[in-house]
Protein backbone atom coordinates (compact mmCIF):
# COMPACT_ATOMS: atom_id res chain seq x y z
CA UNK A 1 0.00 0.00 0.00
CA UNK A 2 1.29 3.40 -1.12
CA UNK A 3 0.85 6.47 1.26
CA UNK A 4 1.50 8.99 -0.93
CA UNK A 5 1.05 12.30 1.84
CA UNK A 6 -0.24 12.03 5.27
CA UNK A 7 -0.52 15.44 7.09
CA UNK A 8 -2.34 16.86 10.12
CA UNK A 9 -5.18 19.29 8.89
CA UNK A 10 -6.10 20.52 12.11
CA UNK A 11 -7.09 20.16 15.76
CA UNK A 12 -10.23 21.23 16.81
CA UNK A 13 -11.47 21.52 20.37
CA UNK A 14 -14.61 23.06 19.66
CA UNK A 15 -17.05 22.46 16.54
CA UNK A 16 -16.54 25.62 15.25
CA UNK A 17 -13.07 24.59 14.47
CA UNK A 18 -14.33 21.83 12.00
CA UNK A 19 -12.45 22.15 8.56
CA UNK A 20 -14.28 22.97 5.46
CA UNK A 21 -14.07 19.52 3.38
CA UNK A 22 -15.50 17.68 0.37
CA UNK A 23 -13.39 14.55 1.54
CA UNK A 24 -15.03 11.79 3.06
CA UNK A 25 -14.07 11.47 6.19
CA UNK A 26 -12.94 7.59 8.23
CA UNK A 27 -13.50 8.18 12.34
CA UNK A 28 -11.61 6.41 14.58
CA UNK A 29 -13.31 5.76 17.91
CA UNK A 30 -11.48 3.19 20.79
CA UNK A 31 -10.61 3.54 24.55
CA UNK A 32 -7.55 5.39 25.64
CA UNK A 33 -5.56 2.71 25.62
CA UNK A 34 -6.58 0.48 23.07
CA UNK A 35 -3.85 1.75 20.42
CA UNK A 36 -5.87 4.44 18.42
CA UNK A 37 -2.75 6.56 17.67
CA UNK A 38 -0.38 3.20 17.04
CA UNK A 39 -3.17 2.06 14.76
CA UNK A 40 -3.46 5.33 12.69
CA UNK A 41 0.25 5.51 12.51
CA UNK A 42 0.94 1.96 10.83
CA UNK A 43 -2.22 2.92 7.79
CA UNK A 44 -0.26 5.95 7.13
CA UNK A 45 3.04 4.53 7.49
CA UNK A 46 4.28 7.62 9.63
CA UNK A 47 5.72 7.07 12.95
CA UNK A 48 4.36 10.04 14.64
CA UNK A 49 1.92 11.47 12.61
CA UNK A 50 -0.67 10.67 15.10
CA UNK A 51 1.17 10.83 18.75
CA UNK A 52 1.29 8.28 21.07
CA UNK A 53 1.75 8.57 24.86
CA UNK A 54 2.29 5.92 27.93
CA UNK A 55 -0.28 8.34 29.73
CA UNK A 56 -4.27 7.33 28.86
CA UNK A 57 -6.53 10.02 27.48
CA UNK A 58 -3.89 12.23 25.95
CA UNK A 59 -6.26 12.98 22.68
CA UNK A 60 -8.39 15.47 23.78
CA UNK A 61 -8.96 17.36 20.79
CA UNK A 62 -10.41 16.14 17.45
CA UNK A 63 -7.45 15.71 15.29
CA UNK A 64 -8.18 15.77 11.19
CA UNK A 65 -5.34 14.06 9.26
CA UNK A 66 -5.23 14.54 5.41
CA UNK A 67 -4.75 11.38 3.98
CA UNK A 68 -3.79 10.26 -0.18
CA UNK A 69 -3.03 6.82 -0.12
CA UNK A 70 -3.01 4.93 -3.41
CA UNK A 71 -6.37 3.36 -2.73
CA UNK A 72 -8.31 6.60 -1.51
CA UNK A 73 -7.93 10.27 -0.69
CA UNK A 74 -9.83 10.86 2.27
CA UNK A 75 -9.87 12.33 6.13
CA UNK A 76 -9.07 10.07 9.12
CA UNK A 77 -9.97 11.64 12.09
CA UNK A 78 -8.89 10.54 15.51
CA UNK A 79 -11.74 11.08 17.77
CA UNK A 80 -10.86 11.45 21.84
CA UNK A 81 -10.81 8.29 23.89
CA UNK A 82 -12.72 6.93 26.72
CA UNK A 83 -12.97 5.14 29.77
CA UNK A 84 -9.21 4.99 31.58
CA UNK A 85 -8.69 8.86 31.45
CA UNK A 86 -8.03 10.56 34.45
CA UNK A 87 -9.54 13.82 33.95
CA UNK A 88 -12.39 15.71 35.57
CA UNK A 89 -15.78 15.06 35.17
CA UNK A 90 -16.72 18.19 33.59
CA UNK A 91 -14.15 17.37 30.95
CA UNK A 92 -15.07 14.08 30.00
CA UNK A 93 -18.95 15.52 29.52
CA UNK A 94 -16.74 18.26 27.53
CA UNK A 95 -15.66 15.51 25.18
CA UNK A 96 -18.58 13.36 24.95
CA UNK A 97 -20.09 16.75 23.84
CA UNK A 98 -17.84 17.17 20.85
CA UNK A 99 -17.50 13.52 19.77
CA UNK A 100 -21.39 13.45 19.43
CA UNK A 101 -21.34 16.83 17.95
CA UNK A 102 -18.75 15.32 15.50
CA UNK A 103 -20.81 12.51 14.39
CA UNK A 104 -24.39 13.12 14.43
CA UNK A 105 -23.34 16.55 12.19
CA UNK A 106 -20.83 15.85 10.12
CA UNK A 107 -21.73 15.03 6.61
CA UNK A 108 -18.82 14.54 5.58
CA UNK A 109 -18.64 11.10 8.30
CA UNK A 110 -18.82 8.28 5.59
CA UNK A 111 -17.40 5.52 8.70
CA UNK A 112 -17.25 5.23 12.29
CA UNK A 113 -14.32 2.36 13.46
CA UNK A 114 -14.62 1.10 16.51
CA UNK A 115 -11.93 -0.48 18.15
CA UNK A 116 -11.47 -3.14 20.37
CA UNK A 117 -8.43 -4.53 22.27
CA UNK A 118 -7.97 -8.22 21.05
CA UNK A 119 -7.57 -8.96 24.82
CA UNK A 120 -10.51 -7.13 26.66
CA UNK A 121 -14.34 -7.99 26.56
CA UNK A 122 -16.78 -5.73 24.91
CA UNK A 123 -18.02 -3.49 27.58
CA UNK A 124 -21.00 -1.50 27.99
CA UNK A 125 -19.08 1.59 26.69
CA UNK A 126 -18.92 -0.62 23.64
CA UNK A 127 -22.03 -2.08 22.98
CA UNK A 128 -23.90 1.20 23.74
CA UNK A 129 -21.86 3.17 21.72
CA UNK A 130 -22.34 0.90 18.37
CA UNK A 131 -26.35 0.52 19.43
CA UNK A 132 -25.88 4.74 19.07
CA UNK A 133 -24.35 4.73 15.62
CA UNK A 134 -26.47 2.06 14.50
CA UNK A 135 -29.77 4.39 15.69
CA UNK A 136 -28.70 6.83 13.49
CA UNK A 137 -27.52 5.05 10.82
CA UNK A 138 -24.01 6.19 11.31
CA UNK A 139 -21.78 3.21 9.24
CA UNK A 140 -19.83 1.79 11.90
CA UNK A 141 -16.66 -0.95 11.42
CA UNK A 142 -15.32 -2.84 14.65
CA UNK A 143 -11.23 -3.55 14.32
CA UNK A 144 -9.69 -5.62 16.70
CA UNK A 145 -6.36 -4.36 17.97
CA UNK A 146 -2.83 -5.62 18.93
CA UNK A 147 -3.45 -9.07 17.65
CA UNK A 148 0.15 -9.31 17.83
CA UNK A 149 0.17 -9.57 21.92
CA UNK A 150 -1.65 -13.22 21.59
CA UNK A 151 -0.72 -16.27 20.57
CA UNK A 152 -2.24 -17.86 17.34
CA UNK A 153 -4.64 -20.60 19.74
CA UNK A 154 -5.66 -17.62 21.98
CA UNK A 155 -6.08 -14.82 19.35
CA UNK A 156 -8.48 -17.53 17.66
CA UNK A 157 -10.57 -17.73 20.72
CA UNK A 158 -10.72 -14.16 21.83
CA UNK A 159 -11.96 -13.46 18.34
CA UNK A 160 -14.27 -16.00 18.45
CA UNK A 161 -15.32 -14.65 21.97
CA UNK A 162 -15.85 -10.92 21.01
CA UNK A 163 -17.47 -11.72 17.31
CA UNK A 164 -20.21 -13.72 19.38
CA UNK A 165 -20.74 -10.73 22.34
CA UNK A 166 -21.24 -8.85 19.09
CA UNK A 167 -23.92 -10.89 18.22
CA UNK A 168 -25.99 -10.40 15.25
CA UNK A 169 -25.03 -6.83 14.68
CA UNK A 170 -24.16 -6.17 11.08
CA UNK A 171 -20.89 -5.23 11.54
CA UNK A 172 -17.64 -6.72 10.17
CA UNK A 173 -15.08 -7.38 12.34
CA UNK A 174 -11.22 -7.26 11.38
CA UNK A 175 -8.35 -8.61 13.07
CA UNK A 176 -5.00 -5.84 13.33
CA UNK A 177 -1.81 -5.34 14.50
CA UNK A 178 0.14 -1.93 14.45
CA UNK A 179 3.00 -4.10 15.42
CA UNK A 180 2.92 -6.49 12.80
CA UNK A 181 0.94 -4.40 10.14
CA UNK A 182 -1.80 -7.55 10.43
CA UNK A 183 -5.25 -6.53 8.60
CA UNK A 184 -4.08 -3.16 7.54
CA UNK A 185 -4.93 -4.21 3.57
CA UNK A 186 -7.87 -4.83 4.51
CA UNK A 187 -8.78 -2.23 6.94
CA UNK A 188 -7.66 0.18 3.72
CA UNK A 189 -9.98 -1.39 1.47
CA UNK A 190 -13.18 -0.75 3.62
CA UNK A 191 -11.97 2.46 4.03
CA UNK A 192 -12.00 2.61 0.11
CA UNK A 193 -15.29 0.71 -0.28
CA UNK A 194 -17.28 3.22 2.10
CA UNK A 195 -14.92 6.85 0.68
CA UNK A 196 -16.54 5.78 -2.70
CA UNK A 197 -19.85 5.12 -1.67
CA UNK A 198 -19.75 8.49 -0.45
CA UNK A 199 -18.71 10.20 -3.25
CA UNK A 200 -21.05 8.87 -5.70
CA UNK A 201 -24.12 9.75 -3.17
CA UNK A 202 -22.49 13.11 -3.29
CA UNK A 203 -21.81 13.57 -6.96
CA UNK A 204 -25.62 12.25 -7.39
CA UNK A 205 -26.35 15.06 -5.03
CA UNK A 206 -24.90 17.60 -7.06
CA UNK A 207 -27.08 16.73 -10.54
Amino acid sequence: MKIRRAELLVSCPRKSFFPDSDRPEVAFLGRSNVGKSSLLNALVQRKQLAHTSSTPGKTRMIHFFDVEAEVAHCTLVDLPGYGWARVSRRERDSWQSLVEGYLEERSQLCLAILLQDIRRDLSEDETLLLDWLAERKIEALVVFTKADKLKTMQRKKRVAALRAQLGDRPIAKLVTSSQKRQGLDELWRAIREKAQTWESLSAADLE
